[in-house]
């Protein structure tokens, strides 16, 4: 986490050089607000992180001999053969085809979102996996 700390004060640094320059030469208040609130995200991005690396242990990332493989981990668990998904695209490419071309789609594209949704969260509620 130290290295990303760092990354990010130094972003911070050069957002805020960029800012004041465009500030100046551009008199334009929205992009000069915007690239200041950019400053002030990054600095508190690279604060917490400076600041959470030395209460935590050193990772991977923070030592120069390490591999690739040493900050490896347990990535999840991934449901193999779950067609949830696939409705909850469906239904959201529904949805959002019915701001373009009407929303009475969204009368269709409601019920496949909310079945897709139902379906994924108890996927697993059913069968030997059912909690009695």
């Amino acid at each position: 986490m130290k290295i990303q700390g760092k990354m990010f004060i130094w972003l911070s640094v050069f957002i805020l050089a960029m800012a004041i320059v465009y500030a100046v030469w551009s008199k334009e208040p929205a992009g000069s607000t915007a690239l200041f609130l950019a400053f002030g995200l990054s600095i508190m991005v690279g604060y917490y992180l400076t600041f959470t690396a030395r209460r935590v242990d050193t990772g991977a990332q923070d030592n120069k001999e390490a591999d690739v493989a040493d900050d490896a981990g347990e990535l999840g668990f991934f449901s193999p053969h779950s067609w949830q998904p696939l409705a909850l695209a469906v239904g959201g490419a529904l949805a959002f085809l019915g701001v373009a071309v009407g929303w009475w789609l969204m009368y269709f594209s409601a019920p496949i979102i909310l079945v897709g949704l139902w379906g994924w969260v108890f996927e697993y509620y059913r069968g030997e996996n059912r909690t009695q």
